[in-house]
């Protein structure tokens, strides 16, 4: 199915060449519902400013991919495409386990593309000099690439992140903007940042709803694991989030920017109407490497030793009105390296929105 959603995009630019092809606005209409999502984090939430200082993302989930199929395999030249390309591409796609028993359980399929971009500094802001026990200052910016597969209580997402780390990644000038804009001191060490530095992360998650108890006032609980691999972050992470309240949607929890945790958009109709519940989510991961702890990978670069295994815990709260969530939740994450003084705390604040084409 991967491939159709790119083919797709051909088709949409062909189109427009051709008086024959149907119009864009045929093309995307009736292919379904997507999720857009807008993530914010920050440890201002916390009144604190050092360590995982900010973080933003912006995702857009496709429609489910077999509405693709439906719309375009009466195109020949689509077609012809599909019969080169199927048999080396099938192997890609991952299929949920789990017996299907309704209609509304059935597999869907959908891509995710991502942007985003994470900062990273030290505890003292004043030192220009370079602080050898602090966190190095780093800024990775990248874009991000997924494919999610899941049926009613499971979700697989495959996905790959590629970016910069260093200057080229803007970390120094988003930082001094947003403090021009709240009134407060600039960092002065930005001179001692990670060098620039090409960036992939090959990202895996799986998802679980062992419980799932949503109509009218409820609960379910949703199980994690997966990993990531590259020369930005290499680690296992396993975790759960548990939620509690009314209307709540049918998706996959509400995660805090981290990788592959982007949630599918809910099968079929969303739940009408006004929402909220109770969110508590944990994640530990097993770290073998962390360039913004690690520091370079093939350059001399300002480190710190990092700790192995590092912990989060999140305390939220969603409120649902038709199409729209909004979430909020104070994450504690453990000790990242050796020397940090404490446990730190921000705050990841969440949109999401469910369309239809």
């Amino acid at each position: 199915m991967i491939e159709r959603w790119v083919l797709s995009g051909l088709l949409i630019i062909c189109s427009c060449a051709s008086a024959e092809e149907p119009s864009v606005t045929d093309l995307v209409s009736g292919l379904g519902r997507g999720t857009l999502n807008l993530y914010f984090e920050n440890d201002l939430f916390a009144e604190t400013d050092q360590n995982y200082t900010n973080g933003i993302r912006v995702s857009l989930i496709s429609p489910d991919l077999e509405n693709f199929q439906q719309e375009f395999i009466d195109n020949r030249q689509i077609q012809q495409l599909f019969d080169v390309m199927n048999p080396l591409l099938e192997q890609f796609h991952p299929e949920i386990p789990g017996e299907i028993t309704d209609e509304t359980a059935k597999n869907s399929r959908r891509i995710v593309l991502s942007l985003g971009q994470t900062i990273y500094t030290p505890e003292t802001s004043e030192a220009s000099e370079l602080l050898e026990d602090e966190r190095p200052y780093a800024g990775w910016l990248f874009l991000g690439v997924a494919y999610h597969a899941r049926n009613r209580n499971r979700l697989r997402t495959v996905g790959v992140n590629f970016g910069m780390v260093g200057p080229a990644a803007l970390g120094q000038e988003a930082q001094d903007l947003i403090h021009e804009l709240r009134g407060f001191s600039k960092f002065q060490g930005w001179d001692n940042q990670l060098k620039n530095e090409p960036g992939v992360q090959l990202l895996y998650e799986y998802k679980n709803k062992l419980i799932d108890n949503t109509e009218g006032f409820g609960y379910d609980l949703i199980s994690h694991y997966g990993g990531s691999l590259g020369n930005i972050a290499t680690y296992a992470n396993v975790g759960a989030e548990i939620r509690a309240g009314w209307n709540i949607p049918d998706d996959f929890g509400t995660s805090a920017l981290r990788p592959g945790g982007d949630n599918s958009a809910p099968d079929g109709e969303p739940r009408s109407g006004l929402g909220f519940h109770l969110f508590a989510s944990s994640d530990i991961r097993l770290v073998a490497r962390d360039i913004f702890l690690d520091g370079n990978t093939f350059r001399d670069s300002h480190s710190v030793s990092k700790e192995p295994v590092v912990a989060d815990v999140a305390l939220g709260a969603s409120l649902v009105y038709d199409s729209f969530k909004l979430s909020f939740a104070q994450v504690i994450r453990s000790k990242g390296f050796r020397g940090q003084k404490g446990n730190h705390n921000y705050g990841s604040l969440s949109l999401s929105w469910n369309f239809t084409l």
